[in-house]
């Protein structure tokens, strides 16, 4: 966002400035927002700073049960937060609500570990106790994303507020009245200046990442915003918490159903427009089902009705990629055609005879394009499928036991998912790898990254 109001949010003491939201869907303006002014933010992160101390005095079963208060009003408030979601975003309501209950199931969990969350007691002289302890960091901001704005923040906001840490949350400035309303229904059963929300671009969150006065910045968005907010807390002594972009990539190995084996490649790449962190960015084909596996993937996307992207802006990089492609020697089998009309639609696409030259096999694209590459052995995939500045997750699928195992073994990413694209049992953490990110991100791991330890020796003082 630019403008001649630009110098005035920066250095001002209120902003003058609004994020205007159009429905990706019709086109439509539905509302606008005011962008948090610096005096506002002042005061705010003066607030946090205030109560922290009380808040982190708290018994931590009381402040388990503001969390437990705070699922119910999201659970309450279901349908309106998934709408909200669903215009300014695009995503089908019924997956926009799915969102909402996993976040609200998300506070509950945390709920639940917050309070058994422990240190260790050591063996030291008979006369002395000695234990380490954790306690909160103190002030977290925690930046989040646009494309599934309730759950990610339930799992940032829950694990730091059940540890005694307050929080100044800034939603996506794609998403802000869902991540108001998120606002509006959590504070309510925390004390005043517990959680607040700022709303804002991207000059409001790196004015927050560079502020002395903050514990912990929290993001789950854009490696080059990442990158920038790890400058800044290297200069501020802040903890960055990071998970970051990805270029996830599907390795198919020869022996698989290639008509099931399309099916996951499309719900990877496809389901909500692909605008999906762990999403299918890239898929490693065997020779030998090569074929059956093209054609069912293009079945698969040509059965689709081109679905809206988060806004045209967004929707122009994915084009540019899938163009970039083409311009490289990639055939273009199916989609890749900008519709006409309102809203910010784009089709499910199928690109074939792509390689590492290319901006979709190297960057992640987060949209609803499948880049295919034939390889001739299962170990020229995984090699290829490893070589990469992302490290965030993987799939693949495989027969071979054997070949599982050599997958998940030598993929440098945090999560690998063998022959299902989505999945796995909750409670799981893992660390991002290379540009992907840093640190746990979510699970009851993610208590360790909001909390500090503490070494006590206590001996009584001589007689």
């Amino acid at each position: 966002m630019s403008g001649p109001n630009a110098v005035t949010f920066l250095t001002g003491n209120a902003s003058t400035e609004t994020i205007e939201i159009l429905d990706p869907t019709t086109g439509a303006t539905v509302g606008k927002v005011p962008m948090t002014g610096v005096a506002e933010i002042d005061a705010q992160i003066e607030l946090a700073t205030r109560v922290q101390p009380m808040w982190a005095r708290t018994p931590a079963a009381e402040r388990a049960a503001a969390l437990r208060a705070c699922a119910a009003a999201l659970r309450a408030h279901a349908d309106e937060l998934a709408e909200l979601n669903h215009v300014e975003t695009g995503r089908p309501r019924p997956e926009g609500k799915e969102g909402v209950l996993a976040g609200a199931a998300t506070l509950e969990q945390y709920a639940e570990l917050g309070p058994v969350h422990r240190g260790k007691s050591l063996q030291g002289d008979f006369e002395a106790t000695d234990l380490m302890v954790w306690e909160p960091r103190g002030v977290v901001v925690a930046l989040t994303p646009w494309n599934d704005p309730v759950a990610v923040s339930c799992g940032l906001l829950g694990a730091a507020l059940v540890t005694g840490n307050t929080v100044v949350h800034k939603p996506s400035e794609r998403a802000p009245h869902t991540g108001g309303l998120l606002g509006d229904l959590l504070a309510p059963a925390l004390p005043e200046g517990v959680l607040q929300t700022v709303q804002g671009d991207g000059r409001v969150g790196a004015l927050l990442a560079a502020r002395h006065d903050i514990d912990v910045i929290a993001h789950v968005g854009s490696t080059a915003t990442g990158r920038s907010i790890a400058k800044s807390a290297a200069c501020t002594g802040a903890k960055a918490l990071l998970e970051n972009g990805g270029n996830d990539p599907l390795v198919v190995d020869a022996g698989v159903d290639p008509v099931w084996a399309a099916g996951q490649a499309a719900l990877g790449a496809f389901a909500n427009s692909g605008q999906i962190c762990v999403a299918v960015e890239r898929i490693f084909v065997h020779v030998d089902v090569a074929e059956a596996f093209l054609a069912a993937l293009v079945a698969e996307a040509e059965s689709r009705k081109p679905a809206p992207l988060v806004d045209r802006r967004h929707r122009d990089r994915v084009h540019a990629h899938v163009r970039d492609a083409v311009d490289h020697g990639a055939e273009l089998v199916t989609g890749g055609v900008v519709p006409d009309g309102a809203g910010a639609h784009y089709p499910a696409t199928v690109l074939t005879h792509c390689d590492s030259t290319m901006r979709i096999m190297r960057e992640e694209t987060f949209g609803p394009v499948a880049p295919v590459r034939v390889v001739d052995t299962f170990e020229q995939g995984i090699a290829e499928a490893a070589n990469d500045d992302y490290g965030l997750a993987a799939t693949v699928l495989t027969p071979s036991l054997a070949n599982a195992q050599h997958a998940w073994r030598e993929l440098p990413v945090g999560t690998v998912k063998i022959n299902a694209v989505f999945g796995g049992a909750p409670g799981g953490a893992a660390h991002p790898h290379r540009a992907s990110g840093t640190g746990f991100g979510y699970g009851p791991e993610l208590l360790d990254e909001m909390t500090q330890t503490k070494v006590v020796h206590l001996r009584p003082a001589p007689e």
